[in-house]
């Protein structure tokens, strides 16, 4: 399996680091997290990034997009990462795009995939709930067929990313079997100002968008019923997995900023007439965040070239990714903050910022712990 990347991949991660170098310092992120601000992110930055293509990446250049794969979205989200921009990649395009790009017929992905391609759409995966603990099937909101065919769906979803605000929701709901059964999960779209639908915003401590949604007898057409009834698990696992595999390496930006950040306060830092990155039990510190840095990049470069090619061991690799990447980030942060002394405890300080991404980033699709057990069970321990 190749690690390393081809040019025409190092050519895209010089551009997306350059880009969001520029258009996204960490200052924009601080005012974009004010509780007056009504959305969280950016929609006209939003734009650029779809003008630039990376909104098409995962897609089939049938589909309106650029026929590329996990390992070009990695490059992106990690070059996100590094700026902690908060646009909505990860729902929009990973998780709700992928749904409709998998599962959808021509008529869904004019009118929602082209959209979300083009940065005119912003769309939503509805699918954890309360008490879920990042189990897929554990899905309580129902749809009962109606007498034309459609669904009516009643439930609840909270913290679904980048939900406020957003145009239309993907919706995880069970048509058939109790909380927990592999099959009966079925996808529906619901616009977002469709009758019954409510919409609450909700604050993560990085403050990125996310929301409650409740769903009190929506009407759902037969024409917005995502793929086959009953059939929706797999889909679900398989986006789930795709944007795991992105997250994680918008985690590995995070840490490589952090560390760079870190070096360089290190050098500027003087105690005792010299330079604190002179002091030994800094650097072995330092050069043990380094290590677990490279380590998470080689694992989640990994994953991605599994999805890409589709291999047998992918589901195992996603885990494994996920895992490292997640006690990666935290320790390259917790660190930052420590070698950074007491200022890093300060809200003024960027290098906080981290370790708040970090912690929302490390439970979002399931932390280490869990991922460490799926991969145990993926491989048949």
């Amino acid at each position: 399996m190749r690690l390393a990347l081809t040019d025409d991949q190092s050519l895209l991660a010089k551009t997306a680091a350059a880009f969001a170098a520029e258009r996204s310092p960490l200052s924009r992120l601080r005012a974009l997290r004010s509780p007056s601000d009504p959305l969280g992110y950016s929609r006209p930055l939003w734009s650029q990034m779809a003008a630039l293509g990376w909104t098409g990446i995962p897609f089939a250049e049938d589909h309106g997009g650029a026929g590329l794969g996990l390992a070009e979205v990695v490059i992106v989200t990690e070059a996100l990462g590094r700026c902690l921009a908060p646009e909505p990649f990860l729902s929009s395009v990973m998780l709700a795009g992928r749904a409709i790009a998998r599962a959808g017929n021509d008529a869904q992905r004019a009118a929602y995939l082209a959209p979300v391609i083009a940065g005119d759409k912003i769309l939503a995966l509805a699918l954890d709930e309360r008490g879920t603990r990042h189990d897929r099937r554990r899905i309580a909101t129902r749809a009962e067929k109606t007498a034309s065919g459609g669904l009516r769906v009643t439930g609840e979803k909270s913290q679904v990313i980048d939900g406020f605000g957003a145009d239309a929701f993907v919706v995880a709901t069970r048509t058939a079997g109790n909380l927990g059964d592999v099959g009966g999960v079925t996808l529906a779209i619901v616009a977002a100002r469709a009758p019954g639908l409510s919409v609450v915003r909700q604050h993560r401590v990085d403050g990125r968008n996310a929301a409650f949604v409740r769903l009190a007898g929506v009407e759902v057409s037969s024409n917005e019923i995502l793929g086959r009834i009953d059939q929706g698990g797999d889909v679900l696992d398989d986006v789930v997995d795709d944007a795991t595999v992105a997250l994680a390496g918008e985690m590995v930006g995070g840490m490589v900023e952090a560390l760079d950040r870190t070096l360089v306060y290190l050098r500027e830092r003087v105690q005792f007439g010299v330079s604190i990155g002179t002091f030994q039990a800094l650097k072995h510190r330092a050069a043990r965040v380094f290590v677990e840095v490279e380590l998470a990049r080689s694992a989640v470069l990994a994953a991605a070239r599994a999805i890409d090619e589709a291999s047998e061991h992918r589901r195992a690799l996603v885990s494994a990714a996920k895992a490292r990447a997640s006690d990666a980030y935290v320790h390259a942060a917790n660190e930052a903050i420590q070698m950074h002394g007491g200022i890093g405890m300060t809200d003024e300080h960027d290098i906080g910022l981290f370790l708040k991404r970090a912690r929302v980033a490390e439970m979002t699709f399931g932390d280490a712990a869990f991922h460490r057990d799926r991969f145990a069970t993926a491989c048949g321990f």
